[in-house]
């Protein structure tokens, strides 16, 4: 499952609390995210599902949910 990867890759790359990476989660607010941080994450997960998440998609990541779709969106056309 996507989120259950993602999650993992949250809580190692952010030092997280596990229970904090629900797919509602706010990078910022509630993860506490800052911006070395989302360069981290991008990092992270560009590595761990072999895609390429170009900037100006990554600044529309808000929740742990817009990630997990963009994950699931860009892996479903990488399939087709």
């Amino acid at each position: 499952m996507v989120f259950e990867k993602v999650k993992e890759i949250i809580v190692d790359t952010l030092n997280c609390e596990q229970d904090k990476v629900v797919m509602e989660a706010d990078l910022k607010e509630d993860i506490g995210a800052d911006s070395l941080d989302a360069v981290e994450l991008n990092i992270a997960l560009e590595e761990a599902f072999s895609i390429t998440i170009p900037d100006e998609d990554l600044a529309g990541f808000h929740t742990v949910a817009d990630i997990v779709t963009y994950i699931q969106k860009n892996l479903d056309h990488a399939n087709e």
